[in-house]
């Protein structure tokens, strides 16, 4: 079975796609960091090497394809675009004979804020203050990041809150999610 986690960039894929996998004793894949490790580079680099953000989806969808090609049970933290653009030709391909379920997780755009982080171009941390400005204009850009994907996100199998969730939780409600939905 593959379990792929689609959602805003933030809302927690890959820390609860690590939890879930090692809930269900599955393999974790973090897709940013696949794309890293397949090109070599920093994602921010590779994506200033791309005319276009598609042609970035267009070369990350290749990744994502070689996990779904894998016969192993896995966990994967998809991108925000997770099932738009050539992301979700892949997903199609795969879903028709595979056991492969999209999950989108979502939280409110304020927990999502507080969870923000950010990046230089090689892909290390960095310390953003936050004024209340910022956080003003980070949210306004978080809810139009939401708009513009919220059609692929309604294409997922699943769809989960993880709004008041504590974390340690979120495994299990996923998993009991997914068992309703195979049920069906």
């Amino acid at each position: 079975m593959i379990i792929y986690l689609v959602g805003m960039g933030c809302v927690g894929k890959t820390t609860t796609g690590r939890l879930l996998a090692e809930k269900l004793g599955f393999t974790f894949f973090d897709l940013d960091e696949e794309v890293q490790e397949f090109y070599q580079k920093p994602i921010e680099r590779i994506q200033n090497e791309c005319l276009t953000m598609n042609e970035f989806r267009e070369r990350a969808s290749v990744v994502l394809d070689q996990l779904f090609s894998r016969n192993i049970d896995c966990v994967v933290a998809g991108t925000p675009a997770g099932l738009k653009f050539a992301y979700n030709s892949v997903y199609k391909r795969h879903k028709k004979d595979k056991e492969l379920y999209s999950i989108h997780l979502y939280d409110s755009f304020e927990n999502v804020l507080d969870r923000l982080r950010f990046y230089d171009v090689d892909s290390n941390p960095i310390d953003e203050p936050m004024s209340p400005a910022k956080r003003k204009r980070y949210l306004r850009a978080i809810k139009a990041d939401y708009s513009y994907f919220k059609s692929s996100y309604e294409r997922a199998d699943l769809q989960i809150s993880i709004e008041h969730v504590p974390l340690h939780d979120i495994p299990e409600l996923i998993v009991s999610e997914l068992g309703k939905l195979q049920q069906q």
